[in-house]
């Protein structure tokens, strides 16, 4: 459903792109440091497939399926294969069998992986902490909440 709106929140969207274009570009540049900290071969892409393998296997499962990361991040098989192929020559992953499914292969963090990924991921938080903390509470509420609404409706 489209609505019309008023004269004036033309700008308000154009403000509102503009900020986001430069959210996106800063987040590509953090990505690809975060990704440097994690092992200093590794590029944003492969930033992107750890991550998600982390997540993957956080609730305690064995490991996760390529599909499932590829179908995740939106990307092509081939992609993600390349991707995971210098992963694991990096030594940050690992493929290991699927303890449900004797044929298929699970890919998990090892354990330099997990190290070197909590250590970044920590860097991260405190990095969002030092500057969210000096943010009000109910900002901090809009923020989570705009946030949660612009991402359901992206999805």
């Amino acid at each position: 459903m489209v609505t019309q709106r008023p004269e004036g929140s033309l700008q308000l969207l154009a403000d509102v792109e503009h900020e986001l274009s430069t959210l996106f570009r800063r987040s590509r540049s953090a990505q690809m440091m975060m990704a440097r900290r994690v092992h200093p071969e590794m590029d944003a892409a492969g930033y992107a497939l750890i991550s998600q393998i982390e997540l993957g296997t956080s609730s305690g499962r064995a490991g996760v399926r390529a599909s499932d990361v590829a179908q995740a991040l939106g990307l092509d098989k081939s992609t993600v294969s390349r991707g995971l192929t210098q992963l694991e020559s990096l030594g940050l992953i690992e493929r290991v069998g699927d303890p449900d499914d004797g044929r298929a292969r699970l890919l998990r963090l090892t354990e330099i992986g997990a190290s070197r990924f909590g250590a970044m991921r920590a860097q991260r938080q405190a990095d969002f902490r030092a500057i969210l903390d000096r943010w009000e509470t109910p900002d901090l509420a809009d923020l989570a909440r705009l946030l949660a609404r612009l991402n359901l409706d992206l999805s």
